[in-house]
């Protein structure tokens, strides 16, 4: 497909490439979904694998680090070499991955695959939001974004139930090579219908290229972006570290409770992203981002006084706010993100990279340090400090960077 008819698409308000988001969609939310459809069979493969639990939980952990680092390398490639090839190669390597993952025996050779599968999963989120920058202007590029990153929250709601059925019915092998039919119809999809999207330019000049580059990680608002993105996101981080333990643990619920609340409070995200696909067009990403902030400060604030004067009330004092937290998020994210990758438009796959490498990186710093410091605790006041804390932080880094 030719991707100038994606460029003239993008050039009316109401031209919506569907298919194509569709698309970017599937290739976004396959990392989330590698991730979480084997976190179900964890427990099992400790003693098929005979293993110890701290080894196989290797397997999330350097997942996590992996999916991370790689957006770092995928994004500046596909500056150089194209959107297209470079995410084909990278949905290659997740589905080869998989079906070797079906022929190991050991816990070493396992850890092994997983962090080759999360190498090729992230190529198809970082050069998805840079395919979509190539194709519409900044607030247009909020919007779009704000649909595809839905797929990061649909994924992880469905694919821990899904690895958790195959486990059960059919034993661990046949997550991988669910994981391997997935990537590699994604790959054949993608083989036929993506377009490549990167300007003419770029590869036609690399030492423009690398003068871009330089100029990206110079300027102080491409950093301020990034940061709103990594420092928004770490309330919902936060919450995803220690709200189990707060809720099971100090508050007494079982596992089943807190799923349930989880969630609900992703319908507050996925809310956010919907709302943002719809207004940040016609309100600009700067409007949506102090939206975002000044909702996930209430939210925060909320969180805090709850759980100070009512403790003992369950976990509707965690959750109820966080749906307020989780909305600003969806509107905070996709916006700037967006901005990170329009600095620059000509950089935009190691803008998008980055931006990646950022939030995830910091997201998780963010699990790590709510679990140090709930260690001891009575109340759930460490979490909603540390969400309060990150919430200023966001506020601060937009505008002493973006707004100076």
């Amino acid at each position: 497909m030719d991707s100038r008819m994606y460029a003239a698409q993008a050039a009316g308000k109401q031209a919506t490439p569907w298919r194509l988001l569709a698309l970017l969609m599937a290739m976004t939310g396959l990392g989330p979904a590698t991730l979480n459809i084997l976190v179900p069979a964890l427990p099992g493969l400790v003693t098929r694998l005979a293993s110890d639990t701290g080894t196989v939980q290797l397997m999330l952990s350097l997942y996590l680090i992996s999916l991370a680092t790689a957006q770092l390398l995928f994004g500046p490639l596909s500056d150089r070499f194209g959107r297209r090839p470079v995410v084909l190669a990278g949905l290659a390597l997740n589905a080869s991955a998989s079906i070797a993952a079906m022929t190991t025996s050991s816990i070493g050779a396992l850890i092994a695959t997983r962090v080759v599968q999360a190498i090729g999963a992230s190529a198809g989120i970082v050069i998805g939001r840079s395919i979509i920058r190539d194709l519409f202007e900044r607030d247009r590029a909020a919007a779009m974004i704000g649909l595809v990153t839905t797929a990061m929250v649909i994924a992880p709601m469905i694919s821990p139930l899904v690895g958790g059925i195959l486990d059960t019915a059919f034993g661990w092998e046949t997550i991988f090579l669910t994981i391997a039919v997935f990537s590699g119809s994604v790959l054949f999809w993608a083989a036929l219908a993506l377009p490549e999207t990167r300007p003419a330019s770029v590869a036609q000049a690399p030492g423009r290229l690398i003068e871009e580059w330089r100029a990206l990680i110079g300027s102080a608002k491409f950093h301020g972006y990034v940061l709103c993105g990594a420092l928004g996101s770490a309330p919902f981080f936060t919450f995803l570290g220690g709200g189990p333990h707060v809720v099971v643990t100090l508050m007494g619920r079982s596992s089943a409770e807190y799923g349930f609340w989880f969630a609900v409070a992703s319908l507050g995200y996925m809310s956010g992203n919907f709302t943002a696909s719809r207004l940040s067009q016609r309100a600009g990403i700067d409007a949506m981002i102090i939206a975002g902030i000044v909702f996930e400060l209430i939210g925060s604030i909320v969180t805090a006084v709850l759980v100070a004067t009512l403790p003992e009330a369950g976990p509707a004092i965690i959750f109820l706010p966080q749906l307020v937290i989780s909305y600003g998020n969806g509107l905070l994210l996709p916006n700037a993100i967006a901005g990170a990758i329009s600095v620059r438009p000509q950089a935009a796959g190691t803008a998008s990279g980055m931006t990646g490498f950022a939030q995830m990186a910091t997201g998780a710093a963010s699990t790590q340090v709510v679990m140090m410091l709930l260690s001891g605790a009575t109340t759930a006041m460490p979490m909603a400090g540390q969400m309060l804390l990150v919430v200023v932080a966001t506020g601060a880094a937009y505008f002493g960077l973006v707004r100076r």
